[in-house]
């Protein structure tokens, strides 16, 4: 009992806070100052969606420097049923692509600052490792 709620503390205190809401993202960037890292994903069926999740967003490396420096919304697209969003979730998911993902693409990863404005993009899986990754947002802090 004690290793299952051990293992569940760890799974929740090392996972970063993903929000939904980009407004709300940039509200918070605009007292922080920090940028906004956009991830559009298809959880359930994009396999370079997962594989980005896996290998660089749920690294340890990506996880301190995004806790401490970065605001992170991921808008995501999951086509199986079981996985469906609440329709209000949808709805700004889809306003979020429609200004930044036009093309539909995904994983398209958007890094934006605390206006909105594009710094860079990376359009499918960045092939780098997790800590080349994070020197790219780095470079482009103001």
């Amino acid at each position: 009992m004690k290793l299952l709620l051990i293992s569940l503390f760890v799974y929740f205190v090392g996972t970063l806070n993903w929000m939904g809401d980009f407004s709300q993202a940039q509200k918070e960037a605009k007292l922080s100052h920090k940028q906004i890292l956009i991830n559009f994903s298809g959880s359930d069926w994009c396999g370079p969606c997962i594989r980005l999740r896996k290998e660089i967003f749920e690294s340890d490396n990506f996880e301190r420097y995004a806790s401490a420096s970065l605001l992170l919304v991921r808008a995501d697209f999951p086509r199986q049923k079981k996985n469906q969003l609440p329709k209000e979730q949808v709805k700004l998911n889809e306003a979020l692509a429609e200004r930044y993902n036009k093309d539909g693409k995904f994983p398209y990863t958007v890094l934006v600052d605390e206006n909105g404005k594009v710094l860079k993009a990376w359009d499918g899986f960045p092939d780098e490792s997790a800590e080349a990754f994070i020197a790219e947002i780095d470079q482009l802090k103001k």
